[in-house]
């Protein structure tokens, strides 16, 4: 399959405001973008989405009939619009908020007003999700190794297993917090854990500290997959125990593929 560049993508922008939606449309336009579909509202958006489709949504957080949290679960939770791209514009601030649309996949979140390098590179983030691109690692083939994927929210868990897939990665395993995780380490090998940090029942830091101090379990290089400021006291916690790398939510493929690289090629 031939790869999208960003003069490719067709881009369904929803936006309430006509004065934003002309700057972001502008600003698109800049970025090299052909083809966007404007909609104020989140009828005409989930309209045009059944219509046609879509290679990326542009959306606002809130719209006069609705929220793009009930858009994203509405693309994310139909098999055939599941694998199209979010990109979150949007001035909320509120961590709680943010949280959310984290939580449920989105592929990228843009602060009202933003530069056009965030926007150019949360272009080729949902390009990177588009485009598969195999890993290639000498050690392994990419096919063969074992992943066991963490996390509580099922949108988020596939969102990262889309990503990961992309990248070649086939045997995944899921489960929905690290008491569930343990289970399956107990009877079983893997190559990798990419994991939640907040999780009911056992935490991120909790897997990860029974996968470094178990003699058999201890090799495992983990993914620590949280929303989490980097530099939160939480973090230099996590990173205590023995977590080989720190992802942030948004999911980026190609910050992933460093990772995956530098972690499986040893």
């Amino acid at each position: 399959m031939e790869k999208l560049s960003i003069s490719d993508l067709h881009i369904i922008l929803v936006e309430p405001s006509d004065t934003q939606r002309k700057i972001i449309t502008t600003l698109l336009l800049k970025e090299n973008v052909k083809e966007i579909d404007p909609v104020s509202t989140l009828s005409e958006a989930r309209s045009a989405v059944k219509a046609h489709g879509a290679d990326l949504i542009v959306s606002a957080m809130y719209y006069e009939d609705g929220t793009a949290l009930e858009l994203l679960k509405f693309i994310k939770e139909d098999d055939a619009f599941k694998s199209i791209p979010f990109m979150l514009v949007s001035s909320e601030n509120r961590l709680s908020k943010l949280e959310e649309f984290k939580q449920a996949g989105v592929a990228a979140i843009l602060p009202k007003p933003f530069e056009p390098l965030h926007l150019s590179r949360a272009l080729n983030a949902s390009l990177d999700l588009i485009n598969h691109d195999e890993l290639e690692l000498e050690l392994f083939d990419v096919h063969d190794v074992r992943v066991l994927l963490v996390d509580d929210s099922k949108l988020a868990r596939n969102h990262i297993r889309r990503v990961l897939e992309g990248m070649g990665l086939q045997r995944i395993q899921e489960a929905e917090n690290g008491a569930a995780a343990l289970t399956l380490i107990k009877d079983q090998a893997f190559d990798l854990v990419v994991t939640d940090y907040n999780m009911p029942e056992m935490d991120g830091r909790e897997l990860s500290e029974f996968i470094r101090f178990n003699p058999e379990t201890t090799h495992i290089p983990i993914i620590m997959v949280t929303s989490e400021s980097a530099d939160s006291a939480h973090m230099a916690n996590i990173q205590q125990t023995g977590v080989n790398a720190l992802c942030d939510k948004p999911f980026e493929p190609n910050e992933v593929r460093q990772m995956l690289s530098a972690l499986l090629g040893n």
